[in-house]
Order: C-alpha cells, then structure tokens, then sequence
C-alpha cells in the first residue's frame, strides 16, 4: 500500500501502486509489441469507441508507457501524463494542442537551443508566432500578450544561463488573461520543483536528461489535467506518432527509482563545485542558484526545494580561452545533453544554442567565455582537480 505520507524518495522507489498492478512485478514488464489483439470484433469496435479501455497499437498506447505515465504524473502532482519519443517531441505536441494557424505564445528568451529553432525554423510555417521576452521581468511578459496569445512558456531553472523565472508570477499572469502556463521542468525534476503546485498549468521535461539519468535513453513527458492530456493523446499524439518506445519506457521508470538519490549527488556536488569556481582566478563569475550571489536566490528558495547540478560559469578571456579549457579536460566529458552520472561540460555558443543569432545570445546573456556544467555523480575532488588543472591550462 501506497501511502501519501511518504516522502518523495520513498515514493520514487515503491511508486504510485507499489508495483505492476496486473502481475505484481516489482520492476514493470516491457510490453514489446507493436499490436494487441481484440477478444472478439465487438470488444475491437469498442475499443475504437473509447466504450471500453484496452489496448489496440504501439502508436496510440502501451502497457509500457501508461506505467510511466501513472508514474510521473503522481510524482509531479498531476492529474495525468503523457510520454514521447523526445523532449522535442512533447514541446511541439503541446504547442499544437494549444494553438491554431494565426495564434501566439509568449516565451521565455533564455531556451534551449533546439526550442528556440522550433520556434524560428517550424512553427513560422504553420503560422504560430513564439514572443521570446526576458522572463525574468513579468511585465515584458503582460506587455507581450494579445488576444491571439494560448500560453506562457517558461524554462526554469534556464537553459544555459541557469537563471530562475517566478512561475507563482507566471501563473498569476496566465490566470489573469485566461490562458495557460507551461513550465519546463527538465533542470529541476520533481524532487526539487513542482510547477502544478506553483500554479502552472503543464509541465514538460527532456526526460533523457535526469528522469533517465544514464543517458541511454531519449524521451519527454507532459504532465497536467486529465482532460488536457486526453485532448492532446487524441487530438495530435496518436495521429503525429512522436511516440516512446516501449523499452525506452521501462529506462525511465528505472531511472526514477534513483532519482531522489542521484538528485541529492548532482545538487551536493553541484554547490560544491560552484563555491569552487566562484573563487578560481580563471573565471569571471558563476550562475547557480545556490549561491547567495545569484541574483534569484531567493526567488529559488521560495519555488525549489534545492538547487540541481546545473552550472554555467564565464571565463576569464573570451572565445579562444573557452576553447582551451574545453580541450583541457581530461575527466570532464565534452558533450551535449545534461543529467547523466558523468559530469558534462560544453560550449553553448558554439553548440546546444548555435541556433541562436549572434544578437539574439547576446541579449539573453549567452556570450562566447560562458560554459555550461551539468556536475555528475563522480566524486567531487576528481571534478574539481580536473577543472581546476584545465582552468590552469588556458
């Protein structure tokens, strides 16, 4: 038995039934097919009529999937989720379950980079306008929605600046003007941040990042209410196909069974590493919520309940020494993505947010000596002997 009293730890391991409620199986069956078959024809017109709940193909629902779905709408507090191929994936179905040609979202500037594309390369062909705004102040975001405006999006902390948004703020907005709220959950987790209890309307994650946590895996959730999640399933998911695979499915459902714990690794190593670097000659300053001089910090306390393993950190000099430290590294992994047990260090500019113009990196602060960190689970002194020698290095 389940019990609501439990912490999230605990939760995270027993999960929301305490096992595969048809077998009973502790770790949940991988349901590798592509096809189920129907009783007799009534009980497949049925299914087809949604009369009767039950399984038809991959591509519309799996036994797999619905799992991790119950699962991660219960440890983010939602009512329902829904899982995909990608993160990518999950933002785009959720932008086209909520606009129409001719409508407009109001987004945050400071994105992912693959984000920030979708907006500029693939959504002005279908004609819905993304308005990227500095978040960070609410009334560029009041000021940016009109009555063809279906939502506010929000990555928080920001990808790669690490800055945080208020999304009580955001939230409070959306209300006010009758739309919604969509807050990327994907640096934070649901250990440390719940966006449905901040007031957000839905939330989205690159589950490949910590969800998964082992970066053997790509996929993304949106996680909100029943009646949302079925009119983006019915109405855009199934017919698109951006679907999870099964085998996928069962990662992140064991991936969430350490997530508690690997969180709590990343976020000690993570305030560690950049108490570390906020005192190194080599660098010129550093964005992580846990410091008290980042310029959110209280604002992180009050909407997480601690700070992740995400750093971004600038260099002394500019180009040219970022590339020296990145060359440097020697334990320190030089490649995209985030959240794995190895720690990963990366260019931004040159890299995950290339997709951004030149103009458009300088106003979101994303310049040429900034490298992001995402802090493994290794042991910290390794970490920090090997940036310290690539820092020496440039």
């Amino acid at each position: 038995m389940v019990k609501k009293t439990w912490r999230f730890a605990t939760l995270a391991v027993h999960g929301s039934e305490g096992g595969d409620p048809v077998t009973g199986a502790i770790s949940p069956p991988i349901y590798q097919s592509s096809t189920f078959a129907f009783k007799n024809s009534q009980h497949g017109a049925d299914l087809f009529a949604g009369k009767e709940k039950g399984f038809i193909y991959s591509r519309i629902l799996n036994p797999t999937q619905v799992a991790l779905e119950r699962e991660m709408a219960f440890l983010e507090e939602g009512e329902d989720a829904l899982a995909f191929g990608s993160g990518m994936a999950a933002e785009f179905t959720t932008i086209m379950t909520l606009c129409r040609t001719g409508d407009n979202f109001v987004s945050s500037g400071t994105i992912y980079g693959g984000t920030h594309a979708l907006y500029q390369k693939v959504l002005p062909r279908i004609g819905i306008e993304a308005r990227e705004v500095d978040a960070g102040d609410l009334n560029k975001i009041e000021e940016a929605i009109d009555e063809r405006t279906r939502f506010i999006f929000i990555e928080t902390p920001a990808n790669p600046t690490i800055s945080i948004i208020d999304v009580r703020g955001c939230a409070e907005i959306a209300r006010r003007k009758g739309i919604k709220l969509v807050v990327d959950n994907t640096f934070a987790t649901p250990y440390y941040q719940k966006p449905l209890l901040l007031g957000a309307d839905l939330v989205v994650h690159s589950a490949t990042k910590y969800i998964g946590g082992h970066g053997d895996t790509v996929a993304g959730i949106v996680i909100g209410a029943k009646d949302q999640m079925l009119e983006m399933r019915k109405g855009i998911a199934q017919e698109v196909g951006g679907i999870i695979s099964p085998f996928n499915a069962w990662l992140l459902l064991r991936g969430l069974k350490t997530l508690a714990v690997r969180m709590d690794r990343h976020c000690t190593n993570g305030m560690r590493i950049a108490q570390f670097l906020s005192f190194h000659p080599k660098v010129e300053r550093v964005s992580y919520p846990g410091l008290r001089i980042h310029p959110q910090h209280e604002l992180a306390k009050s909407q997480m309940s601690d700070f992740g393993g995400m750093i971004a950190f600038w260099v002394k000099g500019g180009l040219e020494e970022g590339k020296r430290l990145m060359d440097a590294v020697k334990l320190c992994t030089l490649a995209v993505s985030l959240g794995d047990c190895d720690t990963l260090i990366v260019h931004p500019a040159s890299t995950t947010h290339s997709s951004y113009s030149l103009e458009d990196m300088k106003k979101v602060g994303i310049d040429p000596n900034m490298i992001r960190l995402s802090v493994g689970i290794e042991d910290v002194h390794d970490i920090m002997e090997d940036l310290d020698q690539a820092l020496r290095a440039m």
